[in-house]
């Protein structure tokens, strides 16, 4: 028996072992193009960037070590041209002596792989542009770097390969950044887990231009010229193109093989081409997906290598073992951060008109009172009928290549989020928590599945009429005051249940926390006392990372890592040194206050965070209380921020330094509500940041008539009678005559088409300008939530101050 393979690698490589393994007496030819038969493909950007340090530990196999130990003849540099199916030839070119012959088979294996799509673009063709599929490549790539003055380089495409091709100039020294099409780096993953590594850039200090497409390459004195679809060009000494593969299946076609939808060889499950003589495998092979049941592709060298053997059985034996096809479980090292997905996304589940669910959860690496523990975020994608795993993704650092694997064995057997929630796992401190991650993203599906909670997603949230929601924060008020969303009310989960009255139950509630567990916690008391409620997936966490700039933009001259400051002038004679590693938000910033606390004016104190939004966190609480923030770094997912004490014993608001405009209206009469909606939309139509404390006799201004009879004590109710009921009822502070003055001023404004204190207060609200109801005040005298306009948010002193700290103007009226 004569079997020929062409094509070697992952998928041609491994079948020719197999094939030797199975039948001791056959003649196996292998044909490849290039020069090298079995390498390490998917090491080469390293060798590039010279974490590989040997190129020879790029090859697995020379053709003399694989004829020595599997009497293969290989045969390099040798191109097959074309296959007669019908004869059972191929017509082969000897790449080195330029001559043709022609090779007898009774069994062929075709491996081809893929090729690099290179789109006709003006001056594509100019040096220092390359692809990146081969050794051959990696020598020419590494040569140009090597041999010439480097700076700057331009990387087309986001895909794993450009970004670990991003990652490895970097690692050279060199400015590198990357533009990419679509709205996101990585397509397999869902937006969530590639926003998390859109900021990871900023900390990395590399260029990253989503939605952007590439018009031209020009050469230019100072370098090559890319100039982009949106009329931007960028500067560059050196390109990669990483824009795609397709499967190269030119010599199939030619023999007459069936080709796939997708553009693949279409192969049967025993991996038998259209012909019963020739089989295919690897990066050109077109089979069915088990998650979509549709046609799919994979340029994954496991699937490749597990095909190889597959293909070698059948071959040998007949066709009896089944290729059930691949999940594409795919992990890569961007920097710091690993990121992993493995099923459908939420965009091919969409694509497909799958039905899915979504699940996300941030949660430690290990037991968080281990030290050490860094967070990672996981996401999976869910059947809602029966709970099946229909994809999953993870980002984060140390144990994210774990947590893949485990949800990709559950969903390689058709599993569903039961099983990740029972899912047995080996459990220590150092290793795992007692609830892995795992678990946990099952439980949080369940809990989703059964009804026990509802969830909201970020972009639902973002498109939602906030006026038709009651938006509730129930981190604490120092996590509230460092960050929230736009138009929330603040109400720390331990305070809800003495606080439901300020919660309207006439409309839906968002609750949200800082990652979500909170926010779960929340969203069970608020349903259990009849509310509508939601609780926003991911948190602020997820909502933070799709919300904020996704691109950045670094100059010619080179990168600035934003995130980062450099210690000058450190004084502080004595330094405390507190180690906050695996607290989750507000850990953290808890431990920094009350450690500050205990520093004098000097002193200094060295935080170490694993928590992501701590580097966020900590610039803002330095700001707020005055304190110097002297350092701030990250590496691998650890935060260290060195602060100094100033100014005392206590931290103190420092002096604002913004251009928001703040006014604290504390009297109800008519005449000063008018002078306070006037002044207010004025700054409004400036375009600035405008907000309104309401506080005591002020809250009479945005009272309305409640829908249904508020409950009061009897306090409350003496109050409500002597007060006025709205903005209707209120009075001149000068001049009233017992209501005749309030009305000769509202008729006079009719008359000189002055708009009236309601329409002011619509246009307001229409302009966006912020209604805070003071909490204490509210209490004081028996005012409820109900009674207030919609849209007026519940706050105390520290919302107020948060406010005016940003501002430049605040007027108490």
């Amino acid at each position: 028996m004569k079997y020929v393979i062409v094509g070697g690698v992952a998928g041609g490589a491994s079948a020719a072992a197999r094939l030797r393994r199975l039948d001791e007496t056959a003649e196996i030819v292998l044909f490849e193009k290039g020069e090298y038969i079995s390498y390490a493909n998917c090491g080469l950007p390293y060798y590039i960037g010279g974490v590989i340090e040997e190129r020879e530990r790029l090859f697995v196999q020379t053709p003399e070590s694989f004829y020595a130990r599997f009497r293969v003849e290989v045969r390099v540099k040798s191109e097959v041209k074309r296959i007669d199916a019908e004869a059972k030839r191929v017509t082969v070119s000897d790449l080195n002596s330029g001559k043709t012959y022609e090779e007898s088979y009774d069994k062929l294996i075709l491996s081809p792989g893929a090729e690099p799509v290179r789109p006709p673009l003006e001056g594509i063709g100019e040096e220092g542009i390359f692809t990146l599929r081969n050794v051959a490549d990696t020598d020419r790539i590494k040569s140009w770097a090597d041999s010439r003055n480097v700076r700057r380089a331009v990387v087309v495409g986001a895909g794993f390969i450009g970004l670990e091709m991003a990652e490895n100039l970097h690692r050279r020294g060199i400015q590198v950044t990357v533009v990419e099409m679509a709205d996101q780096v990585m397509t397999p993953v869902d937006f969530e887990v590639a926003a998390v590594v859109h900021q990871h850039f900023k900390v990395k200090g590399v260029g990253l231009l989503l939605q952007e497409a590439v018009a031209a390459f020009r050469r230019e004195k100072e370098g090559l010229e890319v100039v982009l679809k949106s009329g931007k060009s960028l500067t560059a000494d050196l390109v990669i193109l990483s824009i795609g593969v397709r499967p190269d299946v030119r010599l199939a076609k030619e023999a007459g093989l069936k080709i796939g939808e997708l553009g693949g060889i279409q192969v049967n499950e025993y991996l038998q081409t259209s012909h019963p003589d020739i089989y295919a495998v690897g990066d050109a092979v077109e089979f069915r997906n088990p998650v979509s049941g549709r046609s799919g592709l994979s340029f994954l060298a496991g699937p490749a290598n597990k095909q190889g053997r597959i293909c070698a059985d059948n071959v040998v034996s007949g066709n009896h073992r089944k290729y059930t096809g691949s999940i594409g479980t795919a992990i890569a090292k961007v920097f710091d951060l690993t990121v992993g997905t493995t099923g459908l996304s939420a965009k091919l589940l969409s694509r497909f008109e799958i039905p899915f669910q979504e699940a996300i959860v941030h949660a430690g690496s290990h037991a968080g009172y281990y030290p050490g523990a860094i967070p990672m975020t996981l996401k999976i994608n869910f059947s809602p009928e029966n709970g099946r795993l229909l994809g999953a993704q993870v980002v984060g650092y140390e144990g994210a290549d774990k947590r893949l694997e485990m949800m990709a064995a559950v969903l390689r057997s058709g599993g569903t989020i039961y099983d990740l929630a029972e899912l047995e796992h080996a459990y220590a401190p150092p290793f795992s928590s007692a609830k892995d991650p795992v678990n946990m993203i099952g439980f949080v599906a369940d809990n989703l599945l059964s009804g026990i909670v509802k969830s909201i997603g970020w972009k639902e949230l973002q498109t939602m009429d906030k006026s038709r929601i009651t938006l509730i924060n129930v981190c604490s008020e120092e996590e509230c005051a460092l960050n929230t969303i736009e138009g929330a009310v603040n109400i720390p989960l331990p305070e809800l249940r003495e606080r439901l009255g300020g919660v309207p139950a006439d409309k839906p509630v968002v609750v949200f926390c800082a990652v979500g567990l909170r926010g779960y916690i929340a969203s069970r008391i608020l349903k259990q006392r009849g509310y509508e409620v939601y609780n926003l997936t991911g948190g602020l966490k997820t909502y933070e990372a799709v919300t904020a700039i996704q691109n950045n933009v670094i100059s010619e001259q080179g990168a600035e890592e934003k995130d980062s400051l450099s210690p000058e002038n450190v004084k502080g004679e004595r330094k405390m040194v507190l180690d906050a590693c695996g607290l989750q938000c507000p850990g953290p910033v808890m431990r920094l206050k009350s450690s500050m606390e205990q520093l004098v004016a000097g002193e200094q104190l060295e935080i170490t965070a694993t928590d992501a939004g701590f580097a966020k966190d900590v610039q803002s609480w330095a700001r707020m209380t005055g304190n110097r923030l002297v350092e701030l770094r990250q590496d691998k997912g650890v935060i260290t921020a060195l602060l100094e004490k100033k100014g005392g014993e206590s931290p103190v608001i420092s002096p604002s330094g913004g251009d928001g405009k703040t006014i604290v209206v504390f009297s109800d009469s008519l005449d000063k509500a008018l002078a306070s909606f006037v002044i207010a939309n004025g700054a409004a139509a400036t375009g600035r940041k405008v907000t309104m404390f309401f506080t005591f006799w002020g809250l009479n201004v945005i009272k309305r008539k409640p829908d249904v009879p508020v409950k009061k004590d009897s306090l409350g109710k003496m109050f409500g009678m002597m007060l006025p009921s709205g903005s209707r009822k209120l009075k001149l502070s000068k001049m009233n005559m017992g209501g005749l003055g309030s009305r000769m001023m509202r008729n006079i404004m009719g008359r000189k088409n002055i708009d009236s204190l309601e329409s002011l207060i619509q246009q307001a609200q229409k302009n966006g300008i912020e209604f805070i109801a003071c909490q204490m005040s509210m209490d004081v005298m028996g005012i409820k939530a109900e009674e207030l306009l919609e849209g007026v948010r519940i706050g105390g002193v520290a919302t107020y101050l948060e406010r005016a700290e940003k501002s430049n103007v605040n007027l108490f009226i």
